[in-house]
Formats: C-alpha cells, sequence, structure tokens
C-alpha cells in the first residue's frame, strides 16, 4: 500500500491518533515530491534555481546556519567561514545561486519568519524584533516596513482579517 492509499485510508476511516498519522503521511509525501522535483530539474543537465542550491553544500551550510540562528548577527565574512569559503567566493556563489546577496537573504528570511509570528501568534513585536535579529523595536518596524510595505502592528491587524 502506498501514502496516498494511506492517507486516503485514514481520513475515511479515523481511529486513535488519526491527526498524528495524516500529519506524518503528508510529511512523507511531500519528501517524495521534493525528491521527485529535484531529480526531475537535474535531469536534462546541471541543476538551476533552488535545486542548484540545494546540490552546494556550501551554500546549503550557510542557509542552514542562517534558519537556525536567524536573530545572530551574521556577516558575509562569517556565513563565508561556514560555508568553507572566502568572503568574495561565498558572497558571488550565494548571489548566483540564491538570487539575493547573503544579507539580503537573511533580511528577507528574518522579515518571513516575523510575518508570520505576527500573523499567528499574539508575541509582543518588541519580542519578535529580538528574536530575529533586531535590537530595537524601531530598527524592526523600519525594516519589517520596508520589506512588507505595512508596519508591524498594521501588518498583524490585516492579516487577521
Amino acid at each position: 500500500m502506498n501514502a496516498v492509499n494511506l492517507l486516503g485510508d485514514e481520513i475515511a476511516n479515523p481511529g486513535h491518533g488519526t491527526e498524528a498519522v495524516v500529519s506524518a503521511l503528508l510529511d512523507v509525501m511531500l519528501l517524495y515530491i521534493l525528491r521527485a522535483w529535484l531529480a526531475d530539474q537535474t535531469e536534462g543537465g546541471p541543476a538551476t534555481g533552488w535545486a542548484a542550491t540545494l546540490a552546494d553544500p556550501a551554500i546549503t551550510a550557510a542557509l542552514r546556519h542562517i534558519h537556525q540562528e536567524p536573530a545572530r548577527q551574521w556577516t558575509v565574512e562569517a556565513l563565508g567561514a561556514k560555508a568553507g569559503l572566502s568572503r568574495a567566493a561565498f558572497s558571488r556563489r550565494f548571489t548566483s545561486l540564491v538570487g539575493k546577496p547573503p544579507l539580503g537573504y537573511l533580511t528577507w528570511w528574518r522579515m518571513t519568519l516575523a510575518a508570520r509570528l505576527l500573523r499567528d501568534s499574539n508575541t509582543s513585536v518588541q519580542t519578535i524584533a529580538q528574536s530575529t535579529g533586531y535590537t530595537s523595536e524601531f530598527a524592526f518596524a523600519k525594516a519589517f516596513k520596508r520589506e512588507q510595505g505595512l508596519a508591524p502592528g498594521q501588518y498583524r491587524q490585516h492579516s487577521r482579517r
């Protein structure tokens, strides 16, 4: 029986732990879809886009560190060191593969996390600012408005309508 059939059966005949089983099966199916997509992306030659990014161990290492520690005061030099590359080589390679410079991507990731917290929680703006690497609420609000077009409080109200 494949994952799709198991999922269909679990939804049609719920039992103890159905929520956990459905969640796990959806995770497994997503991984198989991503594997198939990555294989398809690299079939005709060298990988491009996110497939290329995920195939590059140095850039993947830097992305992993950014995602694990978004509040850290990263520099291009520090990220390059995590990738095992010089600052200049890392910056060129990262920008080429990801489509944004390293610190531009870091800002985008921080704002993505902040938007999710504003939308899905009652966490204070000050706490969100700190958890995304900003030392002041004012600096965070300015960066957030530049990226999202709305101040954090306005974004929270708008996203909950």
